[in-house]
């Protein structure tokens, strides 16, 4: 890789490597389709695991999504239908719905605008409730519930439609609709803010009945771009089913705290969870000595950062384990960040900028937006961030890989077959921990190769908890 040197103009190499970079591989991810095999879940604690050498059958036979698992031929839109479409399992979305969708946005073509507009107009069609439904009941309850899931699928695209500036009013429709399926919920979630800095954190507490039995409890924990109701999917029902109660919440950099109050991620997750574990503390229907953490996509290294730090978590889960996330951006575009802020600024804005294409233009406004206030407020008026320094200096600010060692809670290290944005990094992560751990890679021979299972997040699920309640037995 040429080293960009200060002052001086890019050759035609590195730049053809920038936009490369930029464009396909941030959104795709890094490592390449049909990644080779997994490795077993470790059968103890204490041993690490094995690996296979052999790609899996399915991709040798058509990539890692072959067939039907191609709904766009872009990744980036691919991956996210996939989700839309595994949700179908716990509720969050329907099957022909989402398929539906797919069907008129390549009728119409591809593009940010097509995926918004019909994902947008069916969360707008299903808050209205059908003839004869009642005006409270469960047709309600669950139409609320995949509005919000279609709302949060359009709102991952809108900085790169015709309209960036809907952004917060996509963010408040989906709130809205996760809200009222909330409020329709038996028992219905204790809806709450807790204290952080000046601004407070919203709570979800869902319980599996209005008891006050000590029950344990899991803080459900999201990633870089994740809404409320993927929470739902990959953890609440898994959780009441099993008698647990589950904590769902937008942290800095998240949801609310993002998309209306404007408050970027931090670095330091532990102060955002030690007053969550306070507020469970406190309650007479939590189990304090069994409290545990799960963090999915990004959060598979904000929440080790929390354990590392808050010694209540009783146990945790990275899904997947992520110790740099800065690693996950292509090495075209870290390359990009200087210990100097002008001379950063002047390679980006004179050298990348003025060739990028609008679509790796639309990626880097989605991708740097959770580091930076004024690099969202841009990309709402249509505009690239000038100030690439200081929202890359917040990505590279969260490596935990000098606190990975303090954590003492057991946990179990999910990794993925095909895993495009942390390749390597959750086996980094496992052996990098001294505590008792599990490894478990998930695989395209169950359905569940790529980052966070998209197409099988009810055998996510199964893993998790079947780990959390082997971990954390009823006493």
């Amino acid at each position: 890789m040429t080293h960009i040197p200060g002052g001086s103009g890019p050759g035609p190499t590195r730049r053809a490597l920038l936009l490369a970079g930029a464009g396909t591989a941030l959104a795709a991810g890094c490592a390449p389709a049909g990644t080779p095999g997994a490795m077993a879940p470790t059968p103890n604690a204490s041993s690490a695991p094995a690996s296979s050498t052999s790609a899996s059958p399915s991709a040798a036979a058509g990539g890692i999504t072959p067939g039907a698992m191609t709904l766009f031929k872009d990744p980036d839109y691919n991956f996210n239908g996939l989700l839309a479409l595994g949700a179908s399992g716990a509720g969050a979305a329907e099957v022909g719905e989402v398929l539906t969708a797919v069907n008129a946005i390549n009728g119409a073509g591809l593009s940010a605008q097509t995926y918004v507009d019909t994902f947008r107009q069916l969360g707008d069609r299903l808050l209205k409730p059908p003839p004869g439904a009642p005006a409270d009941g469960q047709t309600k309850r669950f139409r609320a519930l995949r509005a919000a899931q279609y709302y949060g699928q359009a709102l991952f695209f809108v900085l790169g439609s015709q309209d960036p500036g809907a952004e917060e009013r996509l963010y408040r429709a989906g709130r809205d609709a996760w809200d009222a399926f909330c409020d329709l919920c038996e028992p219905a979630p204790v809806k709450a803010t807790v204290p952080y800095g000046t601004t407070p954190l919203p709570v979800w507490f869902f319980r599996p009945d209005a008891s006050n039995e000590p029950r344990p409890t899991v803080i459900l924990t999201n990633g870089s771009d994740g809404q409320n109701v993927d929470m739902w999917t990959y953890g609440v029902p898994a959780a009441l089913e099993r008698g647990w109660n589950a904590l769902v919440y937008d942290g800095p950099g998240q949801g609310q705290l993002l998309f209306v109050d404007r408050v970027v991620f931090t670095p330091t997750w532990e102060k955002v969870v030690s007053p969550l574990v306070d507020w469970l503390s406190a309650r007479p229907d939590v189990d304090r000595g069994r409290i545990a953490l799960t963090g999915l996509s990004m959060a598979g290294n904000l929440t080790p950062r929390a354990a590392a730090f808050e010694s209540r978590i009783a146990a945790l889960v990275a899904m997947p384990g992520c110790v740099e996330p800065w690693l996950g951006f292509p090495p075209e575009i870290r390359e990009i960040l200087t210990p100097d802020k002008k001379r950063t600024n002047d390679i980006w804005n004179k050298e990348v900028v003025p060739e990028l294409p609008p679509e790796a233009a639309a990626v880097m406004k989605k991708r740097f937006e959770p580091f930076s206030v004024p690099a969202m407020l841009e990309a709402r008026q249509g505009r690239l961030f000038t100030d690439f320094y200081t929202p890359a200096t917040r990505v590279r600010a969260l490596s935990i890989a000098s606190v990975v060692g303090r954590i003492k809670a057991p946990t179990l290290v999910l990794d993925y077959e095909g895993e495009a944005f942390y390749p390597g990094q959750p086996r980094r992560l496992y052996d990098a921990l001294t505590s008792p751990k599990d490894y478990v890679k998930l695989t395209a021979a169950q359905g569940a190769q790529l980052h966070c299972s998209p197409m099988a997040p009810q055998l996510h699920c199964e893993v998790v908890f079947d780990w959390l309640q082997n971990t954390l037995p009823a006493r």
